[in-house]
């Protein structure tokens, strides 16, 4: 009976071992994804200012009001392209995230 008592210890602190180890995995994908997640964010808004700067100089280059609103009318239609593409983005990065710090849980790796 004791042996048995003994096994049952041996085999629960191998699962709580295996648990933390999967916890910690988890922590670390989360860690990395954060930061890629912000790193995403960073490249996204420099690439807006950069545009945005772009059709200011256009505009402040044109030679009449009909050419700045045409300016402004293309940087409007392509932010709004961008913006949706930005959001697309990181919606799959966060739910790739989200997969990559859930898998060590799951016991494997996450599918891409």
């Amino acid at each position: 009976m004791a042996d048995k008592f003994e096994d049952m210890a041996k085999a629960g602190a191998s699962r709580m071992g295996q648990a933390g180890e999967a916890m910690q995995a988890t922590g670390q994908k989360m860690a990395e994804g954060g930061s890629a997640v912000g790193v995403k964010m960073i490249e996204q808004a420099e690439a807006n200012a950069q545009e945005a700067f772009a059709a200011m100089r256009a505009a402040a280059q044109a030679k009449d009001l009909a050419e700045v609103m045409k300016i402004q009318g293309d940087y409007l239609r392509e932010q709004g392209s961008r913006s949706m593409a930005q959001a697309r983005e990181m919606g799959e990065l966060i739910m790739q995230f989200g997969r990559d710090a859930v898998a060590p849980l799951k016991g494997g790796a996450a599918q891409e």
